[in-house]
């Protein structure tokens, strides 16, 4: 149906993470910049609307079919924040390090420091596509003040999982790969293109 995809990302990350996953496929991941695709507004509160902004705004910009993700960490004691502003949630620049001092100050005086991490891909076949792909992966765990390990990057240093005894940064990146997120969602992702295609 198509061999090449383009990923409404500039994440140098993401592109090699998704570029391995579809490379069974016989499909190119190509970067959005290939394309000189201006940065695509966020306004929306939701990770779907803003990951299905982003898949549309590459997909008209490239002419292919397009794949976005929008993700980030919610804490159930502060309603679900920082949620879709999770990459900036301590205000500008963008900063992993102002972001975590900034949720666990919000945290300190909660006795639920329960989290998770939300992933949203997003795949349109072209523009205007009536009927995107849309798949959703949750890893939940705790928030631990003190930070630990330094694999990964955002909050992975603060995110504790109980039945690793671990942080999301203390784990090897072929676990945190299987079992993040954004590993859970690719491979729903994947199961939903394959029934398709």
């Amino acid at each position: 149906m198509f061999d090449k995809i383009v990923l409404a990302s500039g994440n140098a990350g993401k592109l090699k993470e998704f570029s391995r996953l579809f490379a069974g496929q016989n499909i190119q991941i190509l970067p959005q910049s290939a394309f000189d695709t201006p940065e695509c507004p966020e306004p929306y509160f939701t990770f779907v609307e803003n990951a299905l902004a982003k898949a549309r705004h590459a997909a008209k910009h490239s002419g292919l079919p397009a794949l976005a993700d929008d993700s980030g960490i919610c804490a159930d004691a502060l309603g679900g924040a920082p949620g879709v502003l999770s990459a900036r949630y301590a205000g500008e620049p963008k900063s992993d390090a102002a972001n975590n001092a900034k949720l666990s100050a919000d945290l300190a005086d909660k006795d639920d420091k329960s989290c998770y991490y939300v992933c949203v891909l997003v795949f349109v076949r072209h523009e205007h596509d009536p009927q995107p792909i849309i798949a959703e992966g949750i890893w939940r765990g705790l928030w631990q003040q003190e930070a630990a390990g330094t694999n990964g990057f955002g909050y992975d240093p603060h995110f504790h999982l109980p039945e690793h005894g671990c942080t999301a940064a203390e784990l090897e990146p072929e676990i945190k790969n299987a079992v993040s997120h954004r590993g859970l969602a690719l491979q729903e992702l994947l199961k939903k293109i394959q029934a398709v295609m």
